[in-house]
């Protein structure tokens, strides 16, 4: 097994487990019912923070479900590994750990103390 199909093989596994989370935190992350005559008013309020947590879960989980695609693609144009800033490899403990990295440790560390 080469390299890239290893880091595919981590990035679909990757995908199959966020896809299973989004779609079963959808019910969590629905209206909630503001009926005042079945729950209480701190029940509402937990309610609607489960809500809001459960919907930041959503974006994040979108948002990573969108690296992981695009992750792929660089696999399949054999661009995958390089830092898209200075174009050197990025280490593969790096991308053993998140292998939607775009940037080497070098250049992402360059890009946070911006």
């Amino acid at each position: 097994m080469t390299a890239n199909q290893h880091y595919r093989e981590l990035l679909l596994r990757e995908r199959a487990e966020l896809t299973l989370i989004s779609e079963t935190t959808d019910e969590a992350a629905s209206t909630v019912e503001l009926d005042q005559s079945r729950v209480g008013r701190l029940s509402r309020m937990d309610a609607l923070q489960a809500q809001s947590m459960s919907q930041e879960s959503q974006r994040r989980n979108k948002l990573e479900l969108i690296a992981i695609e695009q992750a792929l693609k660089r696999i399949e144009r054999n661009e995958f590994g390089d830092c898209l800033e200075c174009d050197e490899p990025i280490a593969p403990q790096r991308l053993e750990l998140t292998p939607t990295a775009t940037l080497c440790i070098s250049c992402a560390s360059d890009r946070e103390e911006i």
